[in-house]
């Protein structure tokens, strides 16, 4: 069991009133108590619970962080981003990966609503409004994370993805591309939709046709991505596209290995592929990848200042940060 502030006052002959002075105040006690206590927690190995007592003073150290998908090296960039501004206030992230499931995320805001977290950040899966209300209500405040907020009622930090599904397939279209197949889902995640919404505007805009196809995905990961390059190339060769545009890296690192490995279809000669995020290793790749680049630490340490800055206000005004995606050009869109 772990050792107790009534186990340091029994050792220490003295009242847990005495040692709670000296760990607190320890100008107010005499040397010799102090000394005696002092023996005490040495002796006994007592760690004081700092969480716990601000906790009891109506002051969290924590920090809840949901995101959707834990996989994505990009969420662990912005979680990371939020570490680094967290330290600076001596808060600690709790983190939980929702992996794109309901029921998941219902369990990671149920914990942290118990826990009594100074403030949540959210990448959600599904709608969580009703639910952000409800932990407002209860004084913690809560800040969307890649996900702009329509209505207005809570803030958020995130990136125009539309604005970043243009600039992916007006870069394509510049290439000579034509065919392009927007690879992504699934169409729960606003992202997605909103990065084809992008696509399908830059398409309409162009001089020249240009048709923008959708094939879909049960994830966003690289497996998925695998899965739908495999389809693709088991079409017939006149209807392969020219292009491929991945609703995120992952996708787009999985397609770009199902084509080196069937060997039909060369990169970026017969086909081009962009990505979004621009993770690490999307500059590592066999054929290094195109993307969309998102500012992922800038995004996870503006969160965390909003979401302590509306603790500390609970009156403050809810406010939309959205940054410029930045298009990141590679060898795998490279014109023929």
């Amino acid at each position: 069991m772990p050792v107790s502030i009534r186990d340091v006052a029994l050792r220490a002959g003295v009242s847990v009133g005495t040692v709670s002075n000296v760990l607190n105040r320890p100008d107010e006690v005499s040397a010799d108590s102090v000394d005696r206590v002092s023996r005490a927690i040495e002796d006994l190995g007592y760690v004081r619970n700092d969480a716990a007592r601000k906790l009891r003073a109506g002051v969290s150290t924590t920090v809840g962080f949901v995101v959707l998908d834990g996989q994505n090296p990009f969420y662990n960039d912005v979680v990371r981003g939020a570490e680094d501004e967290a330290t600076k206030h001596g808060i600690a992230i709790l983190y939980g990966n929702t992996d794109e499931d309901l029921g998941r995320e219902k369990l990671y805001l149920d914990l942290f609503e118990e826990q009594q977290v100074r403030g949540l950040l959210i990448a959600p899966y599904g709608d969580v409004t009703a639910r952000l209300q409800r932990l407002r209500a209860r004084g913690i405040a809560a800040v969307l994370v890649d996900r702009f907020s329509g209505d207005g009622r809570f803030s958020s930090v995130s990136v125009d993805s539309v604005v970043g599904g243009r600039m992916a397939v007006e870069h394509l279209i510049e290439g000579g591309r034509r065919h392009i197949a927007f690879v992504g889902g699934p169409f729960d995640i606003r992202q997605v939709n909103d990065r084809l919404a992008g696509a399908r505007v830059a398409a309409e805009n162009a001089a020249v046709p240009v048709e923008v196809e959708v094939v879909a995905t049960a994830a966003m990961t690289v497996e998925d991505g695998v899965a739908a390059g495999a389809r693709i190339i088991a079409r017939p060769r006149r209807e392969w596209p020219d292009a491929l545009f991945a609703a995120n890296d992952l996708l787009a690192l999985g397609l770009l290995q199902s084509l080196v490995v069937d060997g039909r279809m060369l990169v970026p000669h017969d086909i081009a592929i962009i990505g979004f995020d621009d993770i690490p290793f999307a500059a590592a790749a066999a054929v290094p990848l195109s993307s969309i680049r998102q500012p992922s630490r800038m995004i996870g340490r503006t969160a965390l200042r909003i979401v302590l800055e509306e603790a500390a206000d609970s009156e403050s005004i809810a406010r939309q940060t959205v940054f410029q995606p930045e298009l990141v050009v590679r060898a795998s869109t490279l014109p023929r």
